[in-house]
């Protein structure tokens, strides 16, 4: 269905810093080269002129005053209205998803998508390897960086040293273990056999950080450059936000595109997307190996796009940690043993992850695998916070048939909403079934903390910890904890809840 706005990508463009790169652009500088080559791409003179908008995601790496008016300054443009996301995975394809309703109901004609990060110069600048000549942010800056995080944690949640996404991801993955009945050698099988894939992408994709190509062995078996993190990810298996990368796409309305002189050829469309959101805190979901917003939000999108599931060529689905592909793949109804690719990049392990702004590279290379052959369709989709906060897009060279809507759907949030389940307890004693557990390791391979989810006798959640010595720590993360029971007591020195585990 055409409708009098209808929206369209008509450039996009990526960009990844050398590694060596002695003078490396600062973030800011480097998502600008990025928008610079997206207009260079589009073949348009007058498109600088009527750029209206700039939508950006939030920039971890560096802070600055108000980096999209900034952008506007380096690229010589003058839009009118600014938007910056705040920091969350799933917000590239969220920004996407609004630029094509502001583009419907003509709040906006053109608009500038914009992320990245160099945080790999930041790292070597920290390591005195390099010294970076990048703009000083003024002071007010840092507290209106700081309003851009958002916590995903509760109080109580926090407060179990849960300090690091990979801690929070691997309680959520012993969870899918145990509800997929894989035993721990197999379900490390399994995550090997889907990142070898990843990683063999990865090392064909010239924008991708790590273009060495790893084995199954090799991702799932710790070793000196593949340290363990946490049982039961390495470093293989997790995202590495050490890159320096950035994309930009420019979308608009067709009138426009065709004003613009633009071949429709080059003309890809968002067919069909949706954003929703998970039960904020995990504690208080029912199920940790679940996502509702993405069943939901994937069956809205296809709607939209009217078509199956059948119709999609290939998919992106956000790679931050394994479980979360798992889980996509689950909810989205993908067949485990279906030959199409989950990844068009190498995914967040290979490819890089630049914080909030991932998800921009795979929304590009969907635009230019479209631009090479009309006839795919892709979907992808960004996950923000942990399992939280859902965007899903369709990309394809038709528009979609159901017109962009604002606030379309908050009756199927509502319903994902009611399920929310009581508080934890905070001071439990009693017998504890255990749901999810992580431990946590130093960078020398010893571990250090466990920490455990699970349900007391009458079904409240509650965290606790495991015995901190390295021998039962060893000892138990071979065995699977999950299901089993054991006593809690809260102790209230530390005002922690401990496991008593009988040697």
């Amino acid at each position: 269905m055409h409708q009098k706005n209808t929206p369209v990508i008509i450039g996009a463009a990526q960009i990844t810093q050398q590694k060596d790169v002695q003078i490396p652009l600062d973030p800011l500088n480097l998502v600008a080269k990025a928008c610079d080559n997206v207009l260079t791409i589009s073949e348009a003179d007058s498109l600088k002129d009527i750029i209206d908008t700039i939508y950006m995601s939030t920039i971890s790496s560096w802070i600055y005053e108000d980096a999209p008016r900034k952008l506007s300054q380096i690229l010589g443009i003058k839009p009118v209205q600014y938007y910056t996301a705040p920091i969350s995975g799933n917000t590239p394809q969220l920004l996407v998803n609004k630029a094509a309703k502001a583009i419907s109901s003509g709040k906006s004609k053109v608009i500038l998508i914009a992320g990245g990060e160099a945080s790999y110069s930041k790292y070597r600048a920290n390591k005195d390897k390099i010294i970076l000549d990048w703009p000083k942010p003024p002071p007010e800056a840092t507290n209106k960086a700081r309003k851009a995080i958002i916590f995903y944690l509760s109080k109580f949640e926090n407060s179990y040293k849960l300090t690091n996404p990979p801690y929070i991801y691997a309680l959520i993955e012993t969870a899918l273990r145990a509800a997929s009945g894989r035993s721990i050698k197999e379900h490390l099988d399994h995550i090997g056999k889907r990142y070898e894939r990843f990683s063999s992408i990865a090392s064909q994709n010239p924008y991708a950080w790590i273009q060495n190509k790893f084995s199954k062995e090799e991702i799932i078996i710790p070793s000196s450059d593949n340290r363990i993190v946490c049982h039961p990810y390495t470093k293989r298996m997790v995202a590495n936000l050490y890159v320096d990368q950035a994309a930009a796409i420019i979308m608009t309305n067709e009138n426009i595109a065709q004003n613009l002189g633009i071949d429709q050829k080059f003309w890809v469309y968002l067919m069909g997307g949706a954003d929703l959101h998970n039960i904020f805190y995990m504690t208080q979901r029912p199920q940790l190996y679940d996502s509702p917003a993405i069943r939901e939000a994937s069956q809205l999108a296809l709607k939209q796009a009217d078509l199956k599931l059948e119709d999609i060529d290939a998919f992106d689905l956000y790679s931050c940690f394994p479980c979360m592909v798992e889980i996509a793949r689950q909810e989205i109804g993908i067949p485990d043993d279906d030959q199409r690719d989950l990844t068009i990049t190498g995914g967040l392990s290979f490819f890089g992850g630049p914080f909030s702004s991932y998800s921009m590279h795979p929304i590009v290379s969907a635009v230019e695998l479209i631009q090479r052959n009309p006839k795919m369709k892709i979907m992808i989709l960004a996950n923000g916070g942990y399992n939280t906060s859902e965007s899903i897009g369709i990309y394809g060279n038709r528009p979609p048939a159901i017109c962009w809507k604002e606030n379309e759907y908050g009756d199927i949030q509502q319903k994902i909403n009611a399920k929310i389940l009581p508080e934890p307890i905070e001071k439990a004693n009693g017998d504890l079934t255990i749901e999810a557990y992580s431990i946590i390791y130093n960078r020398k391979g010893f571990p250090e903390v466990g920490v455990v989810m699970g349900k007391l006798e009458r079904g409240e959640r509650t965290f606790a910890l495991l015995p901190s010595d390295s021998k039962t720590l060893l000892k138990l993360e071979k065995e699977e904890l999950v299901g089993k029971t054991f006593l809690v007591k809260y102790d209230n020195e530390t005002k922690q809840n401990n496991l008593i585990i009988k040697s």
